[in-house]
């Protein structure tokens, strides 16, 4: 049995869940986020509380309620706290700038790399080797952050490229002769 899916999870004062036919609205200071519900997970809101159930008695129906359960603390954190993500670029001439949805990237191509943000994510940069992403949504958050290290990954001798602030890369030895 999960043992995930048995937490309840405690809402927090100014957090409003709506649970509708097949999903579930969670709105708080942040913003709102909608996610759809699997037919083997039942919810059940008590006062400030929300319950997880299996709707069957199917190792599926078992894994999806810690699943869901996950998935709606998520919710709860991102319309409350929010979710930030920060890249560092490691790399003579690597920089990057914000300029209002989009970041502009110079990481040694013979052209600068423009990435449009998508709606829910902000980003800032407050050093030319910074950026940081923030949003309420921990999947699109991720996402964004994965794409934008997939233009330049860190490279295994030198260690250049865009990076996860505070990842470790191991550095390969040069061959020798």
């Amino acid at each position: 049995m999960s043992r995930i899916g048995k937490a309840p999870i405690d809402l927090p004062e100014k957090v409003e869940v709506t649970i509708g036919a097949g999903e579930i609205s969670v709105k708080g200071p942040l913003g709102t986020l909608t996610r759809a519900l699997s037919p083997v997970v039942e919810v059940e809101k008590q006062d400030k509380t929300l319950l997880f159930r299996p709707a069957g008695n199917s190792r599926q129906a078992n894994a999806m309620s810690g699943t869901t359960r996950a998935l709606v603390a998520n919710m709860v954190t991102g319309v409350t706290k929010g979710f930030e993500r920060r890249l560092t670029l490691v790399g003579v001439g690597y920089r990057a700038q914000a300029q209002g949805d989009r970041l502009n990237l110079t990481l040694g191509f013979s052209h600068p790399v423009v990435h449009p943000m998508p709606k829910g994510v902000k980003v800032e940069t407050p050093t030319q080797t910074e950026i940081v992403l923030k949003g309420t949504d921990r999947q699109l958050v991720g996402q964004v952050a994965a794409e934008v290290r997939a233009y330049r990954r860190p490279e295994p001798y030198k260690g250049k490229g865009v990076r996860y602030a505070g990842e470790q890369i191991v550095l390969k030895e040069t061959k020798k002769k």
